[in-house]
């Protein structure tokens, strides 16, 4: 397994709804999407896409890795192209996930108990809440911690806030 095989299978944040709440789709993977059993949605200007916590992510490994979107193929993470630039080895980029992991553990120790119909992403949990008003400061502090995170190790320029 190569380094960047490891420090993806190590992360999952890309797929899991709290970096991205969608990944892009292009006319024929809609229908591969479906035929896939994964959930496919409608953004308000009218293009299809694949919505984020993603079903196909099973711990932090892709199960459709084959056929995933022309956007996930893609997409690389900051911390990934630091790594393939061989500015930071995987020993220092594994605990920059685990931090990531922790800081989304914190948000969601301060969080209630979400509703069934609530995203499974933490971040988008926190993100609606802050728009309604309701998150509290200790979870506004933690979720803006996680953010910051995300943003300076992850999101780079793709930043998706």
């Amino acid at each position: 397994m190569t380094d960047l095989s490891a420090l993806c299978l190590n992360c999952g944040l890309c797929c899991d709804g709290n970096l991205f709440d969608h990944v892009s789709l292009q006319g024929p993977e809609v229908d591969t999407m479906r035929r896939l059993s994964l959930t496919v949605v409608v953004r308000k200007d009218g293009s299809p896409a694949l919505a984020q916590h993603c079903d196909a992510l099973q711990g932090r490994m892709c199960t459709i890795y084959g056929d995933r979107p022309e956007g996930c193929r893609r997409y690389h993470c900051t911390l990934f192209g630091a790594l393939a630039e061989g500015e930071v080895s995987l020993k220092e980029a594994l605990p920059v996930i685990d931090e990531a992991h922790a800081r989304i553990q914190a948000v969601e120790a301060r969080l209630p108990t979400p509703a069934p119909e609530a995203p499974r992403a933490v971040l988008q949990r926190a993100r609606q809440q802050e728009a309604a008003g309701s998150l509290s400061p200790e979870a506004r502090d933690a979720w803006t911690r996680a953010e910051d995170w995300l943003d300076r190790h992850f999101r780079g320029r793709q930043r998706h806030r």
